[in-house]
Formats: structure tokens, C-alpha cells, sequence
């Protein structure tokens, strides 16, 4: 399950891709277009920025801007890094211990497909598709 951060960094993303000039965008701006609170965006915004998918600017003139045209952001990139992981159980997490018994499991190859399936969805659609309405 996708939770709000997820779906809300995704927000965010689609709004500064919808409303991308190559000026900054003030965060109020976009706490107003979307309906989240500044203090919660400034949580995602900050995760976004460390990781060099936005370019943040304090001060007058400041706000956020996307770092590369939105055609190269995929879902799947935002949601591992708003998510942390999407492994649909905790063995196949990337912090998961090596199971005792994984050569055994009956389920494990079902597991492995299955998440491969999301993973594969996920990256394969961006910002810009989303932006077209191209899924």
C-alpha cells in the first residue's frame, strides 16, 4: 500500500512538472494548488531535494524546481524514495535478513514475481506520461 507521503510526493511532482517555467516555485503555491500543509510538504520537498530530484532556493525568489524534464522522473523512483521499500513482504525488503527458509518457501517465487510486476509498472510510467494522461 501506497501511503499519503507517496502519493502526496507524486502531487507535488506532477505540480512543479504542470508548472514548469524554470522559475522556483514558492512552497505556498504548491500547498495551495494541492490542499497539503506547507509542513508536511516541506517534509517531502526536503527528501526530493536530498536526493536531487528537485533544486530548492531559500529567500526571495526561492521555492523548488524539477532538476531534469519530467519524461525522466519514473513513479517508481518517487515512490522507493518516499516509501523506502515496496516489497509486498518483509523477506524481500532490501533491510531483510537472509531467510532460513527461503529454499524451501513454496511462496517465495510467487513473492518475487509478484514485486517484480509492481517494480516493473512503476518504472515504466513518469511524470510526463502521468502529466499526458498516457497510462
Amino acid at each position: 500500500m501506497v501511503s499519503t507521503k507517496g502519493r502526496y510526493a507524486l502531487r507535488v511532482m506532477l505540480d512543479l512538472a504542470e508548472h514548469n517555467s524554470g522559475a522556483f516555485i514558492p512552497l505556498s503555491e504548491i500547498s495551495r494548488r494541492q490542499g497539503i500543509s506547507m509542513k508536511y510538504l516541506e517534509i517531502i520537498l526536503k527528501t526530493l531535494v536530498r536526493e536531487n530530484l528537485l533544486e530548492g532556493r531559500r529567500g526571495k525568489g526561492g521555492g523548488y524546481r524539477l532538476t531534469r524534464p519530467a519524461g525522466e522522473y519514473s513513479v517508481g523512483e518517487i515512490l522507493d524514495l518516499t516509501e523506502g521499500t515496496m516489497a509486498s513482504v518483509a523477506c524481500l525488503s532490501d533491510a531483510a535478513k537472509e531467510c532460513p527458509r527461503e529454499k524451501e518457501c513454496k511462496t517465495i517465487s510467487m513473492w518475487k514475481k509478484y514485486d517484480a510486476m509492481v517494480h516493473d509498472f512503476f518504472r515504466n510510467i513518469s511524470i510526463a506520461d502521468l502529466l499526458e494522461d498516457k497510462i
